[in-house]
């Protein structure tokens, strides 16, 4: 359903949201296969601290377009286009419904899903390239609601239909389009959870399974199996069923 990406040598990669987490472990990742880097996210410092000297730093904030814009051309002045951009960029805050706080759901919701939607607008015209294209960073917290969510996972959510919506279109003109739903990663993010996350996966780990993902050509790249698998699972039953087993395993 995509190109197989197997061998990363002199590809040029953009990665959005590369400062810390699974973007920091992709981009060291890629930094050893070869890849030719780009590295984006809203701290210069914290990309320079990576220390990947060949790669380019291009700060941007992906809530912001013209910021976008302007890493976009600077981006085609050094390396003339990109094969693969990664957007990495989100973040996360539990939000239960007694203590619902607007300004952060559209906050979260701005730089989970409209981000994404900002950077595909400048890039569909004439950045995207047969045999190379983009990925999005999801997660299974879109497959269905879930417990303390409600700023999170409809961002992702509409992330992963939207990354699904444009696959029919791109897919003509041989440009993949990826969706990549990790399960629970220990990030900064994930730490302020208050419950055991189960199949907790360290940030080397998830660019590993990232990586391999890219290889099978598959539009969807998840992991954990072991747990993307029983969230796929129980995504499948009726609402009755659904929210029992949730509340009953979450507390929630």
């Amino acid at each position: 359903m995509n190109p197989k990406i197997t061998d990363w040598r002199n590809k040029r990669v953009w990665l959005l949201g590369a400062s810390s987490g699974i973007g920091a472990a992709l981009a060291q990742a890629l930094a050893r296969d070869g890849a030719r880097l780009v590295l984006s996210g809203r701290d210069a410092g914290r990309l320079a601290d990576l220390g990947i000297e060949a790669a380019l730093l291009q700060p941007c904030d992906a809530t912001d377009v013209s910021s976008l814009v302007m890493a976009r051309e600077a981006i085609r002045s050094v390396l003339g286009g990109i094969d693969l951009v990664i957007y990495l960029a989100g973040d996360y805050q539990p939000m239960h419904a007694d203590h619902f706080d607007l300004v952060q759901a559209e906050r979260l919701f701005g730089v989970n899903y409209l981000g994404a939607v900002r950077l595909t607008s400048i890039l569909l015209p004439d950045f995207l390239m047969a045999g190379g294209g983009i990925a999005f960073v999801a997660s299974v917290a879109g497959y269905r609601g879930l417990p303390k969510a409600m700023a999170y996972g409809p961002g992702k959510a509409a992330l992963i239909s939207f990354a699904e919506s444009l696959k029919f279109d791109l897919a003509a003109k041989g440009i993949g389009v990826w969706v990549i739903n990790p399960g629970f990663v220990a990030t900064r993010l994930t730490a302020r959870n208050d419950f055991k996350m189960p199949a907790l996966l360290s940030p080397g780990e998830a660019a590993r399974a990232t990586l391999e993902g890219f290889s099978s050509g598959r539009f969807e790249i998840h992991y954990p199996k072991r747990f993307t698998w029983a969230m796929k699972l129980l995504s499948c039953l009726p609402y009755r069923w659904y929210f029992s087993l949730v509340r009953y395993a979450t507390g929630g």
